[in-house]
């Protein structure tokens, strides 16, 4: 009978990664400190120490200039121009606020561009809603040329639109109206933003196609899958293209104080500048406070759909 030869011995896996040169996967990343240094208890409070100072800078380098504000407006007019100036108010006081409150008609003003920041919403989520729905899920015909054209409106500086602009709302095409001094000016133009129409259009193009098709067994028309099916989907998108709509309002400066001659119709970007001329400067530094706290508020209430909203056309699933 014929002995077999015994197979040769399986040398470890560590053995053969080192002969043949490759490198074990636990050995492949390199960092400034090791796995086993980190666990260790010098390691772990050296990881937390530097953590928390990385915190606490990027705290006070964001939150600071808030404070510097805040308490600007609760100083007398003599001590904010103070060189050096103080940390704290030597005299706490909530006069510059009332003051500017009243002097400077901030209610009046705010309400001005709520009025025109929700129309200028409003509009844009129907019209942009609809026009991404169409390009994404109708696929009409030159749908790729009328996108392209779209979104080439983005390469030319806003600048250069402003005096089209005017001139089509001071003489509307053929209906011949004047839209200054009417909050219609703001609204119409806010309508064409190629951006959230973008924004909206790629995420429509990740619903699934299956999820229209069993709605269309059902009997759904266009409109009916694109309020009860699209929409509701798009949450998270919706969200973070209304945040976009109400800041490009409620900050812009320029577009507005072309369009509103009348001082009682001027938002509060344009009147903080047309009323600060004969006002002390900590009544203007209360009523930016003021004019700050509704878009403060809005980010702090819809800060998880603003990022749930960023992240969602970022994975398929």
């Amino acid at each position: 009978m014929t002995r077999t030869a015994p197979p040769p011995a399986q040398k470890p896996p560590a053995v053969r990664a080192r002969k043949s040169g490759d490198v074990p996967a636990e050995r492949s990343t390199r960092t400034v400190i090791s796995p086993l240094a980190l666990a260790g208890r010098r390691g772990k409070a050296a990881y937390w120490s530097v953590f928390a100072l990385v915190v606490l800078l990027f705290a006070f380098a964001f939150l600071f200039p808030v404070y510097w504000m805040v308490t600007g407006a609760m100083k007398p007019p003599e001590e904010v121009v103070r060189t050096p100036p103080t940390l704290f108010p030597e005299q706490w006081r909530t006069s510059g606020y009332t003051d500017a409150w009243d002097l400077m008609r901030l209610p009046t003003h705010l309400w001005n561009t709520v009025v025109q920041a929700t129309g200028a919403w409003i509009l844009q989520i129907v019209f942009c809603t609809a026009a991404a729905y169409a390009l994404s899920k109708l696929r009409p015909a030159f749908g790729n040329i009328i996108l392209g054209g779209i979104l080439a409106t983005l390469m030319v500086p806003v600048q250069a639109l402003v005096v089209p602009k005017y001139l089509t709302i001071a003489d509307m095409p053929l209906i011949h109206v004047n839209l200054l001094n009417d909050p219609l000016a703001i609204w119409l133009p806010a309508v064409a933003n190629a951006f959230n129409l973008y924004l909206l259009k790629r995420f429509f193009d990740q619903i699934p196609r299956d999820v229209l098709e069993a709605a269309e067994i059902d009997g759904a028309g266009r409109l009916r899958t694109l309020w009860s099916i699209v929409l509701p989907l798009s949450r998270p998108v919706l969200g973070v293209v209304s945040i976009f709509a109400l800041v490009a309002v409620w900050q812009d400066f320029l577009w507005p104080l072309m369009v509103f001659s009348d001082t009682d119709k001027q938002p509060i970007s344009v009147a903080l500048v047309q009323l600060s001329q004969n006002v002390p400067l900590t009544v203007l530094i209360g009523a930016m406070v003021i004019a700050s706290i509704p878009m403060v508020l809005m980010f702090l209430v819809f800060q998880r759909h603003i990022i749930a909203g960023i992240s969602a056309g970022s994975t398929k699933g």
